[in-house]
């Protein structure tokens, strides 16, 4: 990605067991508007578990986002494996608090995971699952260079189907 002269500078830090205040904060109704609504307890706790669990398994990783100069932690950012339309891709996904958005910290956090998952190789694609009136999202999709493949159906979370556009960039690409 292309240095901006404004762009905010920030850094992603692996996600920990200490990073649970984070995920209650982003589990706000104004933060998951475009997921069908704010989670119960047990399953941010469950979803907290997997976050700082998923690099152990080898099957993503999860950041928290940090914003310099004083590392004040501001979203996540993070990617995972998933199967799609029969094919293993990595899925990835962004949330950054409502006092830091419109500010690029976004896209400059899903850069620098996208540059964690070139260091992988291990799938051919990245895919990400906007939804169709979120324009800020798919901003970033298209900042970042992904392709815009189409709109289609998507279940997120388990239950809620929520209609999305598919975008994908390949892995190795816009580097």
């Amino acid at each position: 990605m292309t240095e901006q002269r404004n762009a905010p500078k920030v850094i992603i830090e692996l996600w920990d067991e200490g990073d649970l205040d984070l995920l209650r904060q982003l589990n706000s109704p104004e933060m998951t508007v475009h997921f069908g609504g704010p989670e119960t307890e047990e399953k941010i706790l469950s979803r907290h578990k997997r976050y700082y669990e998923i690099a152990q398994k080898g099957t993503g990783r999860m950041f928290k986002i940090l914003l310099l100069p004083n590392l004040e932690v501001v979203g996540s950012v993070g990617y995972w494996d998933q199967t799609w339309h029969g094919e293993s891709i990595y899925e990835v996904g962004w949330s950054v608090l409502p006092a830091f958005q419109s500010k690029g910290i976004a896209t400059e956090a899903t850069a620098k995971a996208i540059d964690s998952i070139h260091s992988e190789m291990k799938h051919r694609f990245i895919h990400a699952f906007p939804k169709i009136n979120n324009p800020a999202s798919n901003a970033i999709c298209r900042k970042l260079g992904f392709s815009f493949i189409g709109e289609c159906d998507f279940e997120y979370p388990v239950g809620n189907t929520i209609r999305c556009n598919d975008w994908r960039l390949t892995v190795g690409e816009n580097e």
